[in-house]
C-alpha cells in the first residue's frame, strides 16, 4: 500500500479538522459565562477588577460556584481553601494579576495548607513552610481557592491516584485527563478558572494540557524563582502553569521568574505585553478560550 501526500491536501484537511473541532466545543458548558469570571482569561480578569468592573470577591466566589457545580463528577481538588482565599479577596488587591482565583498542586508547600503529595502516607500532611515559588504566587496578587489533584507524587502521566481517585476529563470523563497535573489542566479546562498552578519534570504540564485542549509551556530549568542551580541533575521538576490563552501563561511566568543577579537566563517579560497588545488587536470575536467542553 503507497499513499501520496501533496500540500494543498494536507492544508484543506487541516482546515476540516478545525472546522469540525470548533464545531463540536461549543455544547454543554459547565460554566456560567453570566458571571463575574464570564468567559474572560486571566488577564481580562485582572484588568476588569483594576478597572472597577467586578470585584475579587465576585470573581472567587463565581469560581468557587463554578467550582462546587461540576468537582463532584471530575474529582479534580484535594482541599480547599475558602476562609484564606475570601480573607485575600477582602482586601486590597495589587500585583499584575490580582484578584484572578486559582488552584495550586497538591505537590507545592503553601503554608498552612494540607500538602499530601497525592499519596496515603502523607493524607494528614500539612506544610510548615512557604515555597519561594508560592511566595512569588502570592504577591502575583493570584487568589489560591484550594489544591488541585495530581499521581502519588507526580510520578505518572495520568491522575488516578489510590489517594482521592481518579480525576475525569471534562471533554469525556471516561478519557484520561493525563498528568500528572491533571487537576489542574481539567479545573482549567472545565472552565472553573483561566488559569492554575502546575509543574513538569517529564511532561506534567505538557501532557495534560494536550489531554484537555489547553496551553502548556515548560519553561526552561533555573529560570523561575525558587529553582536551584541551573544544570542540577536533581532539579529535574520546573513549576508553571496550565492555561487557557497563550497571555495568561506569558504573564504567570513573567510573574514567577527570576530577576536580579545570579539568574540563569535573561528575563522575558516584555512577552506579557506583546502578547497582551496581539490578542487586543486580533481577537475582536470570541475567543478561543470561550469554547467549552462537553460533560457526558
Amino acid at each position: 500500500m503507497s499513499f501520496t501526500f501533496s500540500r494543498r491536501a494536507l492544508i484543506a484537511n487541516t482546515a476540516a479538522l478545525g472546522a469540525l473541532a470548533a464545531g463540536c466545543a461549543t455544547p454543554a458548558s459547565t460554566a456560567d459565562s453570566s458571571d463575574a469570571l464570564g468567559n474572560a482569561d486571566g488577564v481580562a480578569i485582572a484588568a476588569r477588577i483594576r478597572a472597577g468592573e467586578i470585584t475579587a470577591r465576585e470573581a472567587l466566589e463565581a469560581a468557587i460556584a463554578r467550582s462546587e457545580r461540576v468537582n463532584g463528577q471530575l474529582n479534580f481538588i484535594t482541599s480547599t481553601a475558602y476562609d484564606e482565599a475570601r480573607a485575600k479577596a477582602a482586601a486590597p488587591q495589587s500585583g499584575p494579576l490580582a484578584g484572578v482565583p486559582t488552584l495550586i498542586k497538591d505537590l507545592m508547600e503553601w503554608e498552612g495548607q494540607p500538602l499530601a503529595y497525592g499519596s496515603r502516607a502523607f493524607a494528614q500532611n500539612v506544610a510548615s513552610r512557604q515555597a519561594p515559588y508560592m511566595a512569588a504566587l502570592v504577591a502575583s496578587g493570584l487568589n489560591p481557592f484550594g489544591k488541585s489533584t495530581t499521581p502519588e507524587f507526580g510520578f505518572t502521566a495520568t491522575t488516578e491516584p489510590i489517594f482521592g481517585g481518579v480525576t475525569r476529563n471534562p471533554w469525556n470523563p471516561n478519557h484520561s485527563s493525563g498528568g500528572s497535573s491533571g487537576g489542574a489542566a481539567v479545573a482549567v479546562a472545565a472552565r472553573v478558572i483561566p488559569v492554575a498552578h502546575a509543574s513538569d519534570g517529564g511532561g506534567s504540564i505538557r501532557i495534560p494540557a494536550s489531554c484537555n485542549g489547553l496551553v502548556g509551556l515548560k519553561p526552561s530549568r533555573g529560570r523561575n524563582i525558587g529553582s536551584r542551580q541551573n544544570g542540577d541533575a536533581s532539579d529535574i521538576s520546573v513549576n508553571g502553569c496550565v492555561s487557557i490563552s497563550v497571555r495568561d501563561t506569558a504573564a504567570w511566568q513573567a510573574a514567577t521568574e527570576q530577576t536580579g543577579e545570579g539568574r540563569a537566563h535573561d528575563p522575558i517579560d516584555l512577552l506579557q505585553g506583546l502578547i497582551a497588545a496581539a490578542c487586543a488587536s486580533s481577537l475582536r470575536s470570541t475567543p478561543p478560550w470561550a469554547l467549552r467542553p462537553i460533560l457526558r
